[in-house]
């Protein structure tokens, strides 16, 4: 009964994130609670329903009470391990590639990160429009900035061809009279 209890106080509390409750989220409406339907104008109230509400007000206190410690964890938590990027449009980014399905090749032998590509537009502060390659054409060009890292030098050299392709010449054939200079077998 007490884990009834707990359920339903943390279904019909207030969320920190939401500012709402879980059951008006999911259903549109908060249960009918048992401390609802005590009627107020009585004189005496039956012992068993007063003992039922005490444990009922003090089981939402403990919920309420860990709620908010638990929001205070997570946020103490993700504050200390969160950095703002700053990127800027224009800055040349690599995407990783962990989501690509579309990659040829064999994946384990790839560089786990894709790029460099230049920031086109920022949606939010969580998203970023890159502009993509030809080879990654068919995917969506916004990415969440978890999976932006920015381009250093040392990629640019690591990764030589992805900036400049070499352009091959072909050569240039005479279109002279060729002669036969040896006759390897008969």
């Amino acid at each position: 009964m007490i884990q009834t209890l707990e359920d339903m106080v943390r279904r019909t509390s207030i969320h920190a994130s939401t500012n709402q409750t879980p059951a008006i989220l999911e259903k549109g409406w908060n249960p009918k609670l048992p401390q609802d339907s005590l009627r107020k104008d009585l004189v005496e109230i039956h012992p068993t329903a007063a003992s039922f509400k005490g444990m009922l007000d003090k089981t939402r206190k403990h919920a309420i009470r860990c709620m908010e410690d638990s929001f205070a964890y997570a946020k103490e938590k993700w504050d200390k391990s969160h950095a703002t990027l700053d990127f800027k449009v224009g800055d040349l980014v690599l995407v990783s590639n962990t989501n690509f399905n579309n990659i040829k090749g064999c994946k384990n032998l790839k560089y786990y990160l894709e790029g460099p590509f230049v920031i086109k537009a920022f949606h939010g502060e969580n998203a970023v429009e890159v502009e993509l390659s030809e080879e990654l054409s068919n995917k969506h060009p916004k990415f969440p900035v978890s999976l932006i890292n920015p381009c250093k030098s040392g990629d640019a050299e690591r990764f030589p061809l992805r900036n400049k392709v070499p352009h091959v010449i072909p050569p240039i054939e005479s279109s002279g009279i060729k002669r036969v200079t040896k006759v390897l077998k008969e």
